[in-house]
Order: structure tokens, then sequence, then C-alpha cells
């Protein structure tokens, strides 16, 4: 039989070749044409020499930007595993909320559940969720940082760019993450332009989806981007119990603006945005683990009247000013103001009453104020910096309510909790690029974190007693060092050394210990190649991780608990191809991850509250907790991620074009918590879209698609059970299918 360190090595050496063997095959011919059309000079790693390739070359692969390091780079030149997707891209791929991401993008895993978005980056991230519990994937809004997993889906409209990086940013990205980091961008306003777009979705299950934008810019100096969205559309599920609610529809209204200005010698560049979003649901569709009227997935019987709503609203202020030639000073400062409040079927049926959780209410406000400083090198001199410090205030208060003897209406609290949580995070950083030649850059990045953490619990189930207050504090060190070597303007290699830092946090409940910060090193190498210059792009990475003090959140007497786990280790492989010869598009992704605790370690089992106290003796009585073996996949760490892509544009003549898309999703089995069994596994699952679009010009698109082509039936999350509802299912969206018209006027 062959050792599962032996399987590793088999593995690794097959993801070795997968990802670098075909780009170092065709190194040598890249290299020459490289060298023909550079002149035979190597251009320095961060320049942009070929005109045609900066511009796009017809018919040929984009240049694509990314914003990384604090600065606009392109993709290929900057040494991190990244996925950027365009604003085609979104559009082609059919990319419309945060979870779509994940079929476009290698290594990575979106859950939604309940109130909670789990993004997980190579199976690092997020894996339950908890009120004062940091998510591991930092995710930025046009430069500020969402801290809260539960509100960065209801922004996702009239986006421009979206970057995904793969690993720990523990340098540059705001409060810091163990995983990866997304930002997401819309579109700047453009001066002395008047234009827009209006897109219009109607689909199968009443789907009606309009987006539009109008952008106004009178002046030079002056411009105003204003963008909104109503999408509605019913449940995927329909709810055969006595309740009038129908969980899983959905009811979006969304608006934001950007105002930007800038002075006439362009020194000087303000942008001024707002966002306000109201979106109101009858709650998600749970398939109960048991006790369902009927076995149908998209069948679910509730008889309490259930809803879900989430309104708040996003400022920030944006100010960048040349303060030389070379230097530039960026400062940003965002306020952040939402709530979600939602009622819930404690037993997910219409059957006989449960003991508990019958009918519950929750409701979780926030407040951020979030500032960056930054001060970066703007020059092409061989050394290139950037210096700055961050900071967070938070408020998260929470208030859960269970009513143990109603079945349809809450009435009155039996088991009430009241909590809030005062989060301060505060670092400061920098990073240091240096070109000791044209072709061999350096890099250095350091960061220092101070997080603090105040817990007050107001009132806790059981015997009255005093507000409990717990305070968690944690700091550390993270960074980065790396090599970029360019061969050629078309081939660059990277080695990089990266460490990534989550912060600790206080758990609810008197006398429960605290969970300190988990931590994340990751050895990188990579290649980014044009194996044929502006036509076929091949990037490849092989990196380990090596990830310590894991948090993972579990019930413990009906109350979150996080605690650290010991030790995991991972090794993983990274291919993505791009090609574009005329009207033939393709795309590839595919990512490898063989991610598995490192050594055995006592954690409490929310499934299991007998625990295994034979072998995992513990000091509290109360908390039984259940061996996890060395060995043992980590939560959300599937062993593929693969998506890949077909499109050819017809020329029907004149400004016509037709463009059939045909694309391909899998991801294999997960688990959602170090337990494997009925309840936490999730099954592998493919999904094939398509879609036909017909280009009329520039100003008007007409696009027939269907999502889940083949309908194919799949748990997309799993949920345990919580101190005020039961768990179980969520499936995926069927197939669906529809007809998008976009038009766009205006002097573009």
């Amino acid at each position: 039989m062959i050792s599962r360190q032996s399987r590793r090595s088999i593995l690794i050496t097959r993801a070795s070749a997968l990802a670098l063997i075909p780009v170092l095959a065709a190194a040598p011919a890249a290299a020459q044409d490289a060298a023909d059309l550079s002149g035979g000079q190597p251009t320095s790693v961060g320049e942009v020499a070929d005109p045609e390739r900066a511009a796009g070359a017809t018919g040929g692969v984009q240049d694509i930007v990314i914003t990384a390091e604090r600065r606009e780079q392109r993709l290929q030149d900057v040494p991190v595993s990244a996925t950027v997707l365009s604003a085609d891209d979104i559009a082609r791929r059919g990319v419309e909320d945060v979870s779509d991401i994940q079929q476009v993008s290698p290594s990575i895993t979106i859950n939604t559940v309940n109130r909670s978005t789990f993004i997980n980056i190579r199976g690092v991230g997020l894996s339950q969720s908890a009120p004062t519990q940091s998510p591991g994937i930092a995710y930025y809004i046009d430069g500020q940082l969402i801290p809260q997993d539960f509100f960065i889906g209801q922004s996702f409209f009239d986006i421009g760019t979206v970057e995904v990086l793969r690993g720990p940013q523990g340098t540059l990205t705001g409060q810091n993450s163990t995983g990866g980091a997304i930002y997401v961008r819309t579109p700047e306003p453009r001066y002395n332009d008047f234009s827009g777009y209006l897109e219009q979705t109607v689909g199968n299950f009443d789907a009606f989806r309009t987006v539009g934008a109008i952008n106004w810019g009178p002046t030079d100096q002056v411009a105003l981007r204003l963008s909104g969205i109503h999408d509605e559309r019913d449940s995927f599920t329909d709810n055969i119990g006595p309740s009038p609610s129908s969980p899983g529809d959905l009811n979006l209204d969304a608006i934001r603006a950007n105002l930007a200005l800038r002075t006439s010698d362009r020194r000087l560049l303000v942008n001024v945005r707002g966002e306000y979003f109201d979106q109101r649901t009858s709650n998600i569709p749970v398939k109960p683990f048991t006790g369902s009227l009927s076995t149908d997935p998209f069948e679910i019987d509730y008889d309490a009247i259930t809803f879900f709503n989430q309104r708040g609203y996003r400022l920030s202020g944006e100010v960048r000013f040349d303060v030389t030639d070379g230097i530039q000073l960026r400062g940003i400062t965002s306020w952040q103001d939402g709530y979600h409040e939602d009622i819930a079927d404690g037993d997910r049926t219409s059957t006989t009453p449960s003991p508990q959780g019958r009918v519950a209410y929750g409701r979780t406000d926030l407040e951020n104020w979030i500032n960056e400083v930054n001060i970066i090198s703007t020059g092409e001199g061989p050394l290139r910096w950037v210096l700055g410090a961050f900071r967070l205030d938070g408020k998260v208060p929470v208030t859960l309510l269970r009513d143990n003897n109603s079945r349809v209406t809450f009435n009155r609290s039996n088991s009430t909790i009241i909590a809030a949580a005062d989060n301060r995070s505060q670092s400061l950083f920098g990073q240091v690029n240096y070109f000791l030649t044209d072709q061999l850059e350096l890099i250095g990045g350091l960061r220092h974190s101070w997080d603090r953490q105040v817990y007050v619990q107001s009132v806790l189930p059981g015997p009255p007693g005093p507000p409990a207050t717990n305070i968690a504090s944690s700091t550390a060190w993270t960074g980065r060092l790396g090599l970029n070597y360019a061969f050629t303007n078309y081939i660059n290699a990277y080695a990089t050394a990266s460490k990534g830092y989550k912060a600790g946090g206080a758990n609810l409940g008197r006398g429960v210990p605290n969970y300190g910060p988990e931590t994340n090193w990751v050895y990188e190498i990579g290649l980014k190649t044009e194996i044929i210059p502006r036509h076929l792009r091949v990037n490849g990475a092989l990196f380990h991780s090596r990830y310590r003090d894991i948090q993972l959140v579990s019930l413990l007497d009906g109350l979150p608990l996080t605690q650290n786990a010991a030790r995991g280790e991972a090794w993983g492989a990274e291919l993505e191809v791009t090609g574009q010869w005329g009207g033939l598009g393709v795309n590839l992704g595919m990512g490898w991850l063989d991610a598995q605790f490192a050594r055995d370690v006592c954690i409490n089992n929310t499934n299991n509250p007998a625990g295994t106290p034979s072998l995992c003796p513990s000091a509290n009585p109360a908390q039984a907790d259940e061996l996890v073996p060395a060995g043992r996949v980590l939560p959300y760490s599937p062993e593929w991620t693969i998506n890949a892509g077909l499109q050819y544009a017809i020329d029907l003549g004149g400004e016509l074009s037709l463009t059939p898309r045909v694309q391909w999703n899998y991801i294999a089995e997960q688990i959602t918590t170090p337990f494997p069994g009925a309840r936490t596994v999730l099954p592998g699952r493919h999904v094939v879209d398509a879609r036909l679009t017909l280009d009329i010009g520039e100003r008007y698109r007409i696009e027939a698609f269907a999502s889940n082509l083949f309908d194919e039936t799949y748990v997309a999350s799993l949920i345990q059970n919580t101190s005020s509802a039961n768990g179980g299912f969520i499936f995926g969206a069927p197939r669906q299918y529809g007809i998008r018209a976009t038009v766009r006027f205006g002097d573009r």
C-alpha cells in the first residue's frame, strides 16, 4: 500500500509537471520570439516595452492591470498567483455575484450560509462564522476593506475588475490575511464624457434584474458616475408547509455614486464614494438533515413566517496627491453602517414542535470606521517602495432571541443573548522593490499588527448573572520576501516566502477562554509567460504552506465556540491558461491541493456532544472534545478546482457578431468541519453554463444564457446546528435560463 507521504510525493510531482512543464518546454521558442520583438534586449520587470502589447493586439490577449502592490502594474510583472477579470470577462463568463467567482478562478471556494459568506483560498479562510471572528480572506471594494463576511455581497454590480490574490497578503492588505485577498473595483468616472448603459435581464423563476449607470464628466476636472441595481427572483424551492413565506427568494435594491475631482495639473485626485443597499428575502431554504415531509431537495415544509433583511450604507473618501514627481501620498477613510435581522424556523419543518429553537430572531449591527494612509514611490528608478499605516475601529452589537413555545411567529424569548464586540486593529507596513538589474527584482515587505477586542455579553442563557466582559489582544510581525526574474519581456519567474496572520478574539459565554491568532507561512515558485506572444498566456505556480493555530468554530452548549486547532500543512499547484486568436478565445484554470492536519489535535465537534473523552480528556467538564488525527483533510480544501471556457466570435458582416460560449466548472469533494460525515461532506460537482451573444456594434448586445445547463442537483453549502436553528443542506441553483439586453449611449 502506498503511504500518505509517498502518495503526496507522487501527486506533487504530477502537479509540478502539470503546472510548469508545458511552460518550460515552450520557453525557448517564446524567448526567441520575445527577443525578436524587443530587439534582443530584455526589458525591466516592471515595464511594458511593446506599445502594441500595452494597447492589446487586435484578436489577441489583452494586458491585464493589477493593483496588488498599491500601484497599477501588469499582472505578468507582479510575483503573485492571481486571477484578474475585466468587465468584459465578468460579462462573458456570467459572474453576477460574489459566489460566481469560484467558477472562474482556481483554488477558491465560496459558501453562503445564512448571513455569512465563507471564502477560502487554498483551503485557508473561514469555515464557520462567529460574531468576533475575522475572515482569513481580505475583501475590498474600491479600496475599502469589508471586515465582516456577511456584508460583502450587496455591492456586486457595475463592476470594472475583480482581482483574486492567492496566498497570504501579510504586508500591504488591510487587516492582514492568512489565505489571500479579493479586490473588487467599480469603473472610475470619466472626465469630458457623457455616457452610460442600461442592462435588462429576464429569466425563469420570474427573474428580473436591471442594472444601469450614467457617467457625467462636464469638464476635465469633474466627473460623476451613478449606478444602481434592482434584482428580484422567486425561490428555487417550494415551501409545502403552512407558512406563507418562500425562503430562497430575492429582492435587492442598491445605488452607488462616485464623484471624482482633480486639479488642472493632475497632481491632486479626489474620489468621494457613497453606496446604499436594501436586500429583502424570506430567508434561505435549508433542507433539514432529518424530519422533512418531502425527499425532493427543492421542497421544504416550514410553518414559521421567516425573513432575512439587510440594509446599510458605505461612505468613503480617497485622496491621491503627487508630493513630487516621484512620490505620491494616498489616503482613504471609510465609514460603514449596516444591519441584518432575520427570523428562522428553528427545526426547519412543520412536524411536531422540537423542544428548542422553534422560532428564532436575530439582529446584528455593524459600525466600522477604517483609515489607511500610504506613501508610494511613483518613479521608474531601480528602487520602488510603499509605506503605510492602517486602523480599523468597529462595533458589532448582536441580539439573538429564541421562542421555544411558538410555531408561526416570534412572541416571547425563552433564551436571550445580547452582546457587543468592540474591535480595534492597527498596523504599520512597508514594502521595497529593488531592481538589481533590468531583469532581477528583489522584494521585501514587513508589517506589524496590533489587534484588540472587547466582547461585552450583557445577557446570556441560563441563570441571571452580571455582564461578562472578555478582552483579547494579539500582535504579530508578518511580511514577504521574494525574487522576480524577467528572462524576456514575455517570461517571468518568481520565488516568494510570505506570512499572513489572523487576529485572535473572545468567545461568547462566562468563563470560556479566548482563542489566539492563526498564522500561515507560504513558500511559492511560479512562472508567468506568453508562450505565443499576444495570443497564448500560461501562468503556473507551486506552493507549500505551513498553517498554525487554525481557528475553528463549533457549538458548545448552544453557543459558538472558537478554538485553535494544532497545525496544518498543504502542497499545491495552479495553472491558468488564456488564449485568443482572432474570434477564438479559450481559458483554463486548474488548482490541485493536498491540505491536511499536521498533528493530532482535540477540538469540539458540534455533531458529537459526547466527544471522545478517553482520547481527549478536558479540563472543562462541559466541553467534550474529539480527536482529529494527523493526516485528516483540512476544511474547505478540495483536491481539485477546475474551470474551462471556449468561445468563438463569428463575424456576420457590418457591425454584427455572434459569440457562442460554453464553460465548465468542477469543485471536488470538500469537508466543512474537521469531522467527516453525512452532515459535513460536500460532494464534488460539475456545472456547465452556456450563452449566445449577439453584438450590434458597440452600443447594443443581446444575450441568451443558461446556467447549470444540465440541471445538476448538488449541495452548495451545509449548515451545522446552532443555538437558534437546526442545520441542513442548501442545494445549488437548478437550471436557470433567460435573455439579457444591453444598450449603451453617449460619447463612448
